[in-house]
């Protein structure tokens, strides 16, 4: 990830593919990515032999695979299988691990990629593995906590911050003008003109795709950017003007709605 540029060798010395142990941690603290280039803080689409648990102590990582948007708000993680197709992004001051996972010790690990609650022990073990030399001794201690961290990642729960991404082209469209510009209020009629297709076919191909109606895919993809921008510092109100709301208790309505609480407490109890 290019966030850890500061921390590592040059990618043209280190594959840490190639590196011969199970599991390979590497992380960065204290990163403000508002410094960085955009090169810096998002990647284009790549794949990895080896898998990614990727865990966020502070600032928010998206990851786009080939069918889905992840969110990962601070205390997080997310799991990117081997070999699969994907982009990150990250906001706001980061904190973050990453583990990379060989594909021949994860074969319990799920098969797609996913949230991951991250529990306090997994949480320490991803810091204490990051401790670890590149080319740690195998069969002692490092080997103990590598063993027991793919143990609590094959346990850990799933999570729910994830938006199905629709491969239709003109939900596509659809899909990247909401991103550019999510305070469009447009009705699901609108947006059938604009790509050139009837609001009944547009609703089907939702349906068929995200298993969502138009109101409620929106609505994921607000919450999606919502934590986004928590994660990076913006203000309750400006996220509610961002989204379109008219007022910011509006917008705390439909979070609350959402995900069970304030915005306020949801980036808070991540934080602590």
């Amino acid at each position: 990830m290019p966030i850890m540029s500061e921390h590592l060798p040059p990618p043209e010395w280190i594959d840490l593919d190639a590196i011969p142990r199970p599991v390979v941690t590497v992380g960065v603290t204290d990163v403000d990515t508002a410094s960085l280039t955009p090169e810096e803080k998002e990647t284009d689409f790549h794949r990895h032999r080896k898998g990614q648990l990727m865990l966020t102590l502070r600032g928010v990582l998206t990851c786009e695979v080939e069918s889905g948007l992840w969110m990962v708000p601070p205390q997080s993680a997310i799991w990117v299988p081997g070999d699969m197709l994907h982009r990150i992004k990250a906001s706001g001051t980061m904190d973050c691990y990453v583990s990379f996972i060989d594909p021949d010790v994860a074969s319990r690990l799920p098969k797609a990629c996913c949230a991951v609650t991250a529990s306090p022990l997994l949480r320490e073990l991803l810091l204490r593995s990051a401790s670890f030399p590149l080319l740690y001794p195998e069969g002692g201690f490092e080997s103990h906590v590598v063993n027991l961290l793919l143990e609590e990642l094959a346990a850990a729960p799933i999570g729910n911050l994830h938006l199905t991404m629709p491969t239709d082209a003109r939900l596509r469209r659809i899909a990247d003008m909401l991103m550019e510009h999510p305070a469009d209020r447009g009705t699901i009629q609108g947006w059938a003109r604009r790509v050139g297709t009837s609001e009944r076919t547009l609703a089907r191909l939702l349906t068929q795709e995200t298993g969502m109606s138009f109101g409620r895919w929106r609505q994921q993809l607000q919450i999606m950017l919502a934590v986004q921008w928590l994660g990076a510092g913006m203000t309750v109100q400006r996220i509610a003007d961002a989204l379109g709301y008219e007022s910011a208790g509006s917008f705390v309505t439909m979070f609350r709605k959402t995900l069970g609480t304030s915005p306020g407490r949801y980036i808070a109890k991540g934080a602590g």
